[in-house]
């Protein structure tokens, strides 16, 4: 029984001094492969380093790359940003698109002062869109899955779907958080789903309710880490905290992620994780 992981950021500072000892838990726990997101055009060299030496960290885990511009760093584009994104697709044929999307939440619902938009110039929602836009017919172009974060935004976001070339083997929707009336136009769109455990906190009842709505084959599981670790009674391998005093996610929390979804959608873990499998092989592999 194989794991794999569709959406982490291995480059994020929290995890860098640990990264051989989370290697190493991976394979133990039989966490096979996962997609490290870049979320701008300076985390770009770093994830393909990372992803370029695996046998650094392990030679049986797969550390697959992906590029994008994320909306909240969309504002902080430089003007040769889609040069530098089309070549680092051209680079590497394992590479696919992401994280992109579209983020209401920080345009309208962030306060003044957040630490999270320190020194971001928050880009309005037609720039976000005309960004991801850019980005996802660019993934079509390649054929590369894109991963895609929206927040508050799942109308928008369906239009642009709706509208834009898409990449024939698919897209993701990274950490679905959009009501369950969605699920299937977008599913007929060509999206995977992917579960999160931030869906087990008790106020996320509609996210529940969308992943147990989601199409067996669509369905495929993450951890964001180091973001959204599990709660305190679940966290079976805690990595301490940031100096802000958020939990470490742990990505060999990858096993909880698949306990806590075989639980909500009622089936065993085994079959799960064979579909889980069949679902990622057919989007990044």
């Amino acid at each position: 029984m194989n794991f794999y992981d569709a959406h982490f950021h291995l480059q994020f500072d929290s995890l860098a001094p640990h990264l051989p000892a989370i290697a190493d838990d991976l394979v133990r726990v039989n966490c096979r492969a996962g997609v490290v997101n870049g979320t701008n055009e300076d985390e770009w060299p770093t994830v393909a380093s990372l992803c370029s030496q695996p046998s650094a960290l392990s030679s049986q885990f797969r550390f697959i790359p992906s590029y994008g511009v994320h909306p909240w760093d969309s504002g902080n584009r430089t003007a040769d940003w889609q040069r530098k994104l089309r070549a680092a697709l051209a680079a590497d044929p394992r590479a696919h698109v992401g994280e992109i999307g579209l983020d209401r939440w920080i345009v309208d619902g962030v306060r003044p002062g957040d630490p999270r938009i320190a020194g971001l110039r928050v880009a309005p929602m037609d720039e976000q869109r005309e960004v991801f836009a850019w980005q996802l017919a660019l993934a079509a172009e390649f054929n590369r899955a894109a991963s895609i974060h929206c927040t508050q935004a799942f109308g928008p976001l369906l239009e642009v779907l709706r509208t834009t070339p898409r990449p024939a083997r698919g897209f993701l929707l990274h950490h679905y958080g959009g009501p369950v009336e969605l699920v299937q136009p977008f599913a007929d769109l060509g999206a995977y789903f992917s579960y999160n455990l931030a869906a087990e906190q008790p106020k996320r009842t509609a996210e529940r309710a969308s992943f147990r709505a989601v199409p067996a084959d669509r369905l495929l599981v993450e951890t964001d880490a180091p973001a959204y670790a599990p709660p305190p009674e679940r966290n079976r391998f805690p990595l301490g905290t940031d100096p802000d005093g958020s939990v470490i996610n742990h990505p060999v929390n990858i096993a909880v992620a698949y306990d806590a979804l075989a639980e909500l959608r009622g089936i065993a873990l085994e079959p799960l994780a064979a579909q889980v499998e069949q679902n990622f092989r057919k989007l990044f592999l």
